[in-house]
């Protein structure tokens, strides 16, 4: 897809469904996806299921997120992630909306080449995921001038990788979206940058109520929701649209006056003797022992099954992953993890499953380890 035909006033307007990625066949002839995009997507399966997000809705989610950040007709936003991911799309949705520039990073994503992208093309304000932004800091990156804000999604920015690229000059921000919300929920205001940064509380945007359920999980309601699911079942596509003015989703959250902090997804926790576990909660004690050495999308912890305490913890690494830095980083963590939270001996993969915005499959991993 041309990341061009999303500031042409013709897309919008246009209501053939379309698709962001490779759909398998002809989009079926339903009349409730007219002025829909689709979004690939998996379930907790496995199987790929299409997100269908109306136009309006996208626009809707756009408008939001630009006067949150303070988006004019003279801003210039960056694109540097894929369009089949939704915080991709929407940064063409927001510069349409803005009437302001966009303009598309070239090529594969290299944080030298990205550094010397922002600074030509005077861009104002990007969206980046947080192996992105490890990267800048990995390599040193210092952040051009003309650059104001950096919205990280697809993922929680430690406070160390956070800090760290604060102190090079990198306005980032962090948010929490998601597929189903036409992209972000929750972003950290501006202002924040004039303080030191912390992954979490986020502030929900304006569009957006919220609530968390019994459990902790959190319910939405905006005019950004999905409209609904396209499956295929056996030979046929099925539509089935979003039910309510709720959608029920499996994140923990804490929410304080309008203010979120994720705690992950509630099927990443399991029981290991009797204790529960949150895999999540795992992996960030990591990262933070490693000082953000540790690159988001470069390990999963998962559970196998143990015949004595039902599950058991597995480290899983990509196999590029420095050896000592693995080796300190456990060691740490084993020095004062109670026995239900202890890990076994770390795994390697040299073909280490991420998505397209580097996060780990982890039902896949879970797969080939156990």
């Amino acid at each position: 897809m041309d990341a061009t035909l999303l500031t042409d006033r013709r897309f919008w307007s246009d209501a053939t469904p379309i698709a962001t990625s490779a759909f398998p066949g002809l989009i079926p002839d339903i009349a409730e996806l007219k002025s829909h995009v689709l979004f690939e997507t998996s379930g907790s399966t496995g199987a790929p299921k299409w997100i269908a997000l109306s136009k309006a809705a996208l626009l809707t989610s756009a408008a939001a997120v630009n006067a949150h950040l303070g988006i004019n007709a003279s801003s210039c936003w960056g694109l540097a992630l894929p369009l089949h991911h939704v915080g991709g799309f929407g940064v063409g949705a927001r510069a349409f909306v803005a009437g302001c520039r966009m303009e598309v990073l070239p090529g594969r994503w290299d944080a030298a080449a990205f550094t010397a992208w922002l600074g030509k093309h005077g861009v104002t304000h990007t969206s980046l995921v947080p192996a992105q932004v490890h990267d800048l800091v990995t390599f040193g990156m210092r952040s051009p001038e003309t650059l104001r804000a950096i919205v990280v999604g697809g993922g929680r920015l430690d406070a160390e990788t956070g800090r760290a690229a604060r102190a090079l000059g990198w306005p980032v921000l962090a948010s929490y979206g998601m597929t189903e919300a036409a992209s972000q929920i929750a972003t950290q205001h501006p202002a924040a940058l004039d303080s030191i940064y912390q992954p979490a509380p986020i502030l929900l945007l304006p569009h957006w109520q919220a609530e968390s359920d019994d459990s902790g999980n959190l319910r939405i309601a905006g005019p950004a929701l999905f409209s609904g699911t396209l499956l295929m079942e056996g030979e046929t596509w099925i539509f089935k649209p979003r039910v309510g003015d709720w959608h029920q989703t499996q994140d923990r959250v804490e929410l304080i006056e309008r203010h979120l902090t994720p705690h992950g997804r509630a099927d990443t926790r399991i029981k290991v003797l009797g204790e529960l576990v949150d895999l999540e909660m795992i992996e960030n004690e990591l990262i933070a022992l490693s000082g953000g050495a540790l690159s988001p999308g470069s390990f999963v912890i998962i559970a196998v099954p143990d015949a004595r305490a039902e599950h058991a913890l597995v480290p899983v690494f990509s196999a590029d992953t420095d050896q000592g830095l693995i080796e300190t980083v456990l060691a740490a963590y084993a020095a004062n993890a109670p026995g239900f939270r202890r890990l076994r001996a770390a795994e390697l993969l040299t073909d280490f499953p991420r998505s397209p915005l580097e996060k780990p499959r982890r039902s896949e991993i879970t797969e080939r380890i156990g």
